[in-house]
């Protein structure tokens, strides 16, 4: 008896921790799935995996899309798994979820690619998501990840998604440009986590700010302080200003520029 109720007891040990691993970069369990909410004026779809869900940034896009279209319903649906785009493609909840109801957007989090930079990994799947978000039609945008701290590799990052806008039209958030900015601009502010590849909660909100002006195309600076995103008042305050500065210098929709904002 005591050796079947051990067997029982590491089958659940090991099935947990199966649970926890994600197609991502995070051994963080991934989000549970949750009901589609109604539809809203505003309707977000995020594919991406732990560097999209940590510190909420799917939440703090919300708040910012509120701020900046008052009076308009907002819904941010961050899809459930930690997942890269080639597994987005063929994961049927994935799927079931982005032909559920008519996304204004679609952002695209988490392309394969090389840390070293040795190894070419597929985009082909990354360019067909693109495809079928215009065909809903929403507006396609990619999400470049950060750069990991103290590691140079922005252009090759950003490089990588431009070739996937250049094969399908997609706005292009210029993330991994804003990081590198406010790290010059502000040395002494923590915008990464503790293993220098996941976004602190600064850096979150870094990218939430960007992703709000590449989708609506306002200016990061007209947006309010918001409460309850984890980052103060100053700290977003400067981050705005970062992300104002930012997308001014490398414009979001060069590559999407026959799409208007949400």
């Amino acid at each position: 008896m005591a050796i079947h109720r051990l067997t029982r007891i590491v089958l659940v040990l090991v099935a947990t921790a199966l649970a926890a691993c994600g197609g991502g970069s995070s051994s963080a369990p991934a989000p549970a799935p949750s009901p589609t909410p109604a539809t809203a004026d505003i309707s977000v779809l995020m594919f991406g995996n732990s560097h999209t869900d940590a510190n909420g940034l799917p939440t703090m896009l919300a708040a910012m899309l509120r701020a900046g279209r008052p009076g308009k319903t907002v819904a941010v649906v961050n899809a459930p798994g930690y997942l890269f785009l080639d597994e987005r493609l063929n994961d049927a909840a994935s799927m079931n979820l982005f032909n559920s109801r008519k996304w204004n957007a679609v952002v695209l989090q988490a392309q394969r690619y090389s840390s070293s930079g040795n190894l070419q990994y597929s985009s082909a799947e990354a360019v067909e998501l693109v495809r079928r978000t215009r065909l809903i039609p929403a507006l396609p945008v990619m999400f470049p990840e950060w750069p990991r701290r103290g590691i140079d590799e922005t252009q090759r990052i950003v490089d990588l998604h431009v070739s996937i806008a250049t094969r399908q039209p997609a706005c292009v958030a210029p993330i991994p440009q804003a990081f590198d900015l406010a790290a010059v601009r502000y040395p002494a502010l923590v915008l990464h986590a503790a293993d220098g590849n996941h976004a602190a909660p600064a850096g979150s909100f870094l990218a939430a700010v960007v992703l709000y002006a590449t989708l609506t195309g306002n200016a990061p600076l007209a947006l309010p302080a918001l409460d309850g995103l984890g980052v103060d008042s100053a700290t977003q305050a400067s981050l705005r200003a970062v992300a104002d500065d930012q997308v001014k210098l490398t414009a979001p929709r060069l590559y999407c520029p026959n799409d208007g904002p949400l």
